[in-house]
């Protein structure tokens, strides 16, 4: 659930592109060698036929939260040919693979597996035509409008990988296929569950790899706070159904939804510091199913965003109070007080500076000169739960990855255009370049081969 904006579009994003603002940090820890990583890359690209058919496969056929069977499916098969030993129907439809290799570090890499219910409109060969029925009996198009494809094949060419090179490493690798991390809820349902609890170890170090619209090649990893807090929450306006002919014998909730939707956005405008970072979506209204006939109810669906917690007490209460305010002013009894419900949330995604370090140390040997991003890009107001897989943890360490795959030809034509990028997360429009898919799978190995422990052979001292 991402959302980039690039500070300054004019000139920023250039800069970060081409000048290269890449600090050269140091670490005294034992490296994977020179010759591990180029094993790594050769491995990588060598598979790219066999993990782009895999891409394009999950592309044609996305699946909400919590639905992800068929996924589901192809992971589960996929770790055990492998021999990780895995566990499914975690959190509903999430798998695990544990990957034992003698005495080291557990190192937990997550990917996520669920799409969006958005109609695709790429005009790839392998665009999804799907639909799906929600619970509520409507059917809506379906795509991987955020990537989770990707991270999905990103995962399963990593697990390939670390399985080749298993002389190469020593530790514990956990990799964790999520589901609903769009409704923000997935992260919490694994955790929360009694395999989990029972048969996954504790990691050390947790990892995640998100793609992004900006060029394939060009890796983000910044220490602090990378992503905000979110909040789902539905609120049910209800009233008295009645004739569209004689309003004045109902109580019209579709006119108490509208006026809380103008009024929530006062919190932000008036309520709230202006320097504070905070974002009220609605992005959905329900109700009735006529022109002449006034319903008894009215769904508003509200997202949150937010960095601090009194923040999210603000709007929390500014909702609240709006809603109150508009039961009164329309004369309803408290019987009939709009109803909120709270659902997924998660906390600020904070990078640990640490563990940052260590890994763009590793990066640096294998991303570009200028194509490291380590410093100067804002915290996005976009957000994620992954890390919900920890923090409740005595150890909570952890580190959010931004992976380039936009195709550099794309990106420069959005720019002459005045776009900040090609295309745009959660919109129909949202792809994968093709050349990412090894990438990604070579920046994910290369990354838990250097928090891993190393063979003795493979030990190198870092610059």
């Amino acid at each position: 659930m991402i959302t980039f904006r690039f500070p300054d579009q004019k000139r920023s994003f250039f800069l970060l592109t081409f000048l290269g603002l890449t600090f050269g940090w140091s670490a005294s820890f034992a490296q994977p060698s020179t010759a591990l990583l180029d094993k790594v890359r050769q491995l990588a690209y060598a598979d790219s036929v066999r993990l782009v058919t895999m891409f394009k496969d999950l592309h044609t056929h996305p699946e909400l939260g919590f639905m992800e069977v068929r996924t589901a499916g192809i992971i589960t098969k996929e770790l055990t040919s492998l021999g990780y030993k895995v566990y499914s129907g975690i959190g509903k439809t999430g798998v695990v693979g544990i990957l034992k290799n003698g005495e080291g570090p557990t190192v937990m890499f997550r990917g996520d597996m669920d799409a969006l219910p958005v109609k695709e409109t790429t005009g790839l060969a392998y665009a999804s035509t799907a639909t799906v029925k929600l619970p509520d009996g409507n059917e809506v198009p379906t795509m991987h409008a955020c990537g989770h494809d990707a991270h999905v094949t990103w995962l399963l060419g990593i697990a390939k990988l670390m399985k080749t090179l298993q002389q190469d490493w020593k530790g514990t690798l956990v990799l964790v296929a999520q589901p609903a991390e769009e409704p923000i809820m997935g992260a919490r349902a694994m955790r929360e569950d009694s395999v989990f609890i029972k048969h996954v170890p504790l990691p050390d170090y947790l990892l995640a790899m998100h793609t992004g619209p900006f060029p394939t090649g060009m890796v983000m990893n910044l220490p602090g706070t990378r992503m905000a807090g979110t909040d789902q929450l539905d609120v049910t306006f209800r009233g008295v159904g009645g004739h569209g002919s004689s309003p004045q014998t109902a109580k019209d909730p579709i006119i108490m939804a509208s006026e809380a939707i103008l009024q929530y956005q006062t919190i932000i405008s008036r309520s709230n510091d202006p320097q504070t970072p905070a974002v009220l979506t609605v992005g959905s209204v329900q109700a009735g199913q006529d022109n002449n006939v006034i319903p008894a109810s009215a769904l508003v669906k509200v997202n949150f965003r937010w960095l601090k917690p009194e923040t999210r007490k603000l709007l929390y209460d500014g909702v609240s109070r709006i809603d109150s305010g508009i039961a009164i002013s329309n004369g309803l009894p408290m019987g009939l007080f709009p109803i909120m419900k709270k659902k997924g949330y998660s906390f600020p995604v904070v990078n640990d500076s640490a563990l940052v370090s260590k890994i763009n140390a590793t990066l640096q040997r294998v991303v570009k000169k200028g194509s490291l991003i380590t410093s100067g890009f804002p915290t996005a107001m976009g957000s994620e739960d992954f890390h919900h897989l920890v923090l409740d943890n005595k150890k909570s360490v952890y580190d959010f990855i931004f992976v380039g795959t936009a195709p550099l030809d794309m990106v420069l034509a959005a720019r002459k255009e005045g776009k900040a990028t090609p295309f745009s997360n959660h919109n129909g429009n949202y792809m994968v370049d093709l050349a990412g898919i090894p990438w990604g799978v070579q920046i994910g190995s290369d990354t838990l081969l250097g928090l891993l422990k190393p063979q003795t052979k493979e030990l190198t001292k870092s610059e």
